[in-house]
């Protein structure tokens, strides 16, 4: 099984809107998922450049999936998502 890649953006405006994701799913993850899931802080994910129109950070990447709006219940939603794709 290939392992997920979770990258959470830590740049200023994500980290101050985050409330500190990357800290509390940086505990969860290996608890819930072991090695199945890697997690790794990101500077910036590059997507507040892109033009959305309305920007809705903080950012996050599953795979390559980005999410919007980030919370830890939504990442650990979407990693849920696609372990269940994956067996």
């Amino acid at each position: 099984m290939k392992k997920i890649n979770v990258k959470v953006c830590v740049g200023t405006t994500c980290y101050t809107q985050g409330q500190d994701n990357f800290k509390k799913l940086s505990q969860l993850i290996p608890e819930k998922y072991g090695n199945k899931v890697e997690i790794l802080p990101s500077q910036c994910l590059g997507v507040c450049s892109i033009q959305w129109g309305d920007p809705k950070p903080p950012y996050a990447k599953v795979d390559e999936d980005i999410i919007q709006e980030a919370t830890a219940e939504k990442i650990i939603e979407a990693i849920d998502e696609k372990l269940k794709v994956s067996c």
